[in-house]
């Protein structure tokens, strides 16, 4: 098992982690408006990035890579935080947030029907779905607390993706190479039918962001190249997002 890199990957997460204390939380009292329909996809995805990551934390222990095991409680807390961002956005809003939502009760439970490398692969749908749904979410909408809020979270996720590639590519290492294309061409059929139902779901919200479903599913498609290229790379070879982007304005489109 390959485990060089995770003890940096460590290092820039604890940076983060410094880097978001120094700068504190965006301005709640600003107050934040949003048509309806964008309301409750937000309300949807503050339900998807909820939880306490207690079964991924667990089977990263199990893996007997201390240095992994740690980035992954460093990126749960990152996770946890996007739903406390999320919720607080809600709050300036108005707008409640949800118990619970069947998209995510049907994530947890594809996430745990197997080891660390199943719940990575259905992990990384959502991942991929969420760069493109929070980069819609920052240039879409004319409010300001919305995008701010958006554009700090996508800058994590921006880390995320190139961050599980890389341990993504070490399991997918230790099977016989003629299984490793079958295993990916499936996962990129799956997060195919995960974007029809997510446009099904956010159609209304994407359209009042400036985007269609067709557009939004091709992007997401279109991502997931550079994500399965960075997989099944010879070596780890994490995609150029992988470092900290800078912080002094928006992140690449």
């Amino acid at each position: 098992m390959r485990t060089s890199g995770f003890a940096e990957w460590t290092e820039r997460f604890e940076d983060e982690r410094e880097r978001r204390h120094a700068q504190g939380d965006p301005d709640w009292v600003r107050g934040a408006t949003l048509h309806p329909a964008v309301w409750a996809s937000v309300q949807r995805f503050q339900v998807g990035e909820d939880g306490d990551g207690a079964n991924l934390i667990g089977k990263a222990d199990q893996a007997g890579d201390a240095d992994y095991a740690r980035a992954v409680r460093l990126f749960v807390a990152e996770e946890q935080n996007h739903a406390r961002l999320l919720a607080r956005l809600l709050a300036a809003g108005g707008v409640p947030t949800l118990a619970g939502h069947w998209s995510d009760t049907v994530f947890v439970r594809l996430r745990r029907l197997m080891g660390l490398r199943m719940e990575l692969l259905v992990l990384m749908i959502a991942e991929v779905v969420a760069l493109r749904y929070y980069r819609v979410l920052r240039d879409g909408t004319s409010d300001a607390l919305t995008s701010e809020v958006a554009a700090r979270i996508l800058a994590d996720e921006e880390r995320h993706v190139p961050f599980h590639c890389e341990r993504l590519n070490a399991s997918l290492a230790e099977l016989p190479r003629s299984a490793r294309r079958p295993v990916t061409a499936l996962w990129r059929l799956l997060l195919l039918a995960v974007c029809v139902v997510v446009t099904a779901d956010h159609g209304p919200a994407l359209r009042r962001l400036g985007i269609g479903r067709l557009r939004f599913t091709a992007d997401v498609m279109a991502s997931a190249r550079a994500v399965v290229s960075a997989v099944l790379a010879p070596s780890p070879d994490p995609l150029p997002s992988g470092r900290p982007a800078q912080r002094t304005g928006k992140p690449n489109t």
